[in-house]
């Protein structure tokens, strides 16, 4: 059971990113290569990272369907993406449900793999986050990420959850679904109410006697 939440989490999340990335590329009237980029960057980017990160063998040389499965979700974007009225609404709510998916998946890879709680967040965080960075940079696009958005926060927050009530020895399924919900309401909220986080400002330094 333990072993399928796991797994579902990871599909879920690379089929979700790979959507979202797809759907960029239509916004930037790619052909299909660009969709393929675009599509297969954004699923497969962040776990790939995570796993150079920890040292793991990419989990994508070892399972070669997640590929595949990037390449036919962008193509059956390719044919699709110019039927729903705003592909941006789409493409912020993939986004979302991505983001919220990967932070747990990420982190709880991490703790497989022995590593410590504040590192487990840390990979949360960064599964969550470097596709849809490669996506952004790809597409010409600003790196949410380096926005004033509630972004990789909202991964952290999942992250945190999850590894939180992990160390409490909470259920894991309980785990993966709270720090899920945690990250993905926060973005939502966040997206619904335009809630940002505090920006630098300049001010005046102090002057030397």
């Amino acid at each position: 059971m333990f072993e399928t939440a796991t797994a579902t989490l990871d599909w879920l999340g690379v089929i979700v990113f790979t959507v979202a990335g797809a759907l960029v590329a239509s916004r930037k009237e790619m052909d299909f290569v660009g969709f393929a980029v675009l599509g297969t960057v954004t699923g497969v980017g962040g776990g790939t990272l995570r796993d150079l990160l920890l040292g793991l063998p990419v989990f994508w040389t070892q399972r070669p369907a997640y590929l595949l499965a990037c390449l036919v979700v962008s193509l059956a974007v390719f044919f699709v993406a110019h039927i729903p009225q705003s592909r941006y609404r789409y493409l912020v709510r993939l986004d979302a449900l991505g983001l919220a998916l990967f932070a747990v998946a990420g982190a709880e890879k991490a703790l497989e793999a022995g590593a410590s709680a504040l590192v487990a967040v840390v990979m949360g965080v960064v599964t969550a986050t470097f596709g849809g960075l490669l996506r952004d940079l790809l597409g010409g696009d600003s790196p949410k990420i380096l926005s004033r958005e509630i972004y990789a926060s909202a991964a952290g927050v999942g992250a945190a959850t999850f590894v939180f009530l992990t160390l409490l020895e909470a259920p894991r399924e309980l785990a993966l679904g709270v720090g899920f919900l945690f990250a993905l309401l926060l973005r939502g909220a966040s997206l619904r109410f335009e809630w940002t986080l505090p920006r630098y400002r300049p001010r005046p330094g102090v002057p030397y006697n």
